[in-house]
């Protein structure tokens, strides 16, 4: 081979190892920024990766907020109805308190044929479901209705089977008679058991007449409270009781300055109580206390009237602790009074009508035992034997002492 051939050779051979060389190079430079390029736009995409699941974590978040936002208003709306519901079951179980006490007697009237007047009447039932709303003044509407049935009610039960006495049926020719002398007789005849059923049908025989005169307002309504003592049937004392508190607030409104009308509306009151609720009975016994006082302060010599007081103020000293925080929620104070209070106004009744009365004696005798005058509440216990017994009030009381003088002697 020339020599000019072998140097041309060995020049291609070095040309094509620079080529190769510098080739593998321009690769390396290349391979090289694409693998650092690569972390770069891993990081990169990372980056754009947490941003955006950071920014699903705030939207999220917000998402969240509002929907945990409106489970509370839908759990505060479900409390709120489970209370309303509960409030509910409270009325409906205090309801139910109060009327299946009285539901055996009403399943024996109804299979003893027993139906009055004012169980069928659908006004008396209407009435009897306003009655736990006290009203401070009578409405017209309640008084015309008690106007309506005052007299009536009783006037043709001659059919009725009842333990307690009750008016002959109207005649149809009454006497007529003028207002003083129709008053006279009221007041005499109620002075014995048998005489208040007469009177208080001699009364409604006069409603028409004397409807509007307030000396025989207020005894009407005395006499439907008579009539209440007389009945041993439990929906009659309430009936009786219910129209003549109306009649008596009626009184009161045309003659506010009358005691007589103050005091026999506190008296029904009183009666009215007996057949409500805790809540009710002590609205009641604060209207008994207001008008008793008026009364005291109108007729300031009437012993009925201290006795009363007396009444009041040894009740409330056995008030438990509920019933007093009871009225101290429902007027801002707590009824208080003392047995020595009653003692007072028991004496002061003894004061103005010595031997006045057989329940008064034994107020007389529980209070002076209650303070542990022993020999004092013996006395009242011995002057109570010597007055007769005439009304069904003075036998319970004599029947009460007895069982005091026998505490008293151990």
């Amino acid at each position: 081979m020339p020599h000019s051939t072998n140097k041309e050779l060995i020049f291609g051979i070095m040309v094509g190892t620079a080529g190769i060389s510098l080739l593998l190079l321009w690769y390396h430079k290349v391979r090289k920024p694409e693998k650092t390029m690569k972390l770069p736009k891993f990081l990169s995409l990372d980056n754009t990766f947490n941003s955006i699941t950071l920014k699903d974590e705030v939207h999220n978040d917000q998402g969240t907020t509002v929907i945990f936002q409106e489970r509370q208003l839908q759990i505060l709306e479900k409390l709120n109805e489970l209370l309303t519901n509960m409030e509910e079951l409270k009325e409906e179980i205090r309801f139910l308190k109060e009327t299946v006490p009285k539901l055996e007697e009403y399943i024996q009237d109804e299979l003893g044929g027993k139906i009055t007047v004012h169980k069928v009447s659908p006004q008396h039932r209407a009435r009897k479901r306003r009655l736990p709303t006290i009203q401070s003044s009578a409405t017209s509407n309640s008084s015309e209705e008690a106007e309506s049935e005052g007299g009536y009610i009783t006037a043709n039960t001659d059919t009725e089977e009842q333990s307690f006495p009750v008016p002959k049926a109207f005649n149809t020719h009454v006497e007529e008679l003028n207002l003083d002398v129709l008053l006279q007789k009221v007041d005499h005849l109620r002075m014995s058991e048998s005489g208040k059923s007469e009177s208080f049908e001699l009364l409604c025989d006069h409603k028409e007449k004397f409807r509007d005169e307030i000396e025989f307002m207020w005894r009407f309504a005395r006499a439907y409270g008579d009539m209440y003592e007389l009945s041993t049937n439990t929906q009659e004392k309430k009936h009786y009781a219910n129209i003549g508190r109306t009649l008596s607030e009626r009184a009161i409104n045309r003659a506010p300055m009358n005691g007589h009308c103050h005091l026999w509306y506190a008296v029904l009151c009183g009666y009215v109580s007996e057949f409500e609720g805790l809540q009710n009975k002590i609205n009641y016994g604060h209207l008994f206390k207001e008008h008793l006082d008026i009364a005291i302060k109108l007729l300031p010599e009437e012993p009925f009237l201290y006795y009363l007081k007396g009444r009041y103020c040894y009740t409330v000293s056995k008030l438990s602790w509920i019933e007093k925080k009871m009225a101290a929620t429902l007027f801002g104070k707590i009824p208080s009074s003392t047995v020595q209070e009653a003692l007072h106004n028991f004496l002061k009744a003894e004061e103005l009508c010595p031997g006045y009365s057989n329940p008064n004696y034994m107020y007389l005798a529980k209070c002076y035992a209650d303070l542990e005058e022993n020999q004092n509440a013996l006395k009242f216990c011995n002057l109570a034997l010597l007055l007769p017994t005439v009304t069904k009030e003075d036998k319970e009381a004599q029947k009460e002492m007895q069982k005091i003088m026998t505490s008293l002697k151990r």
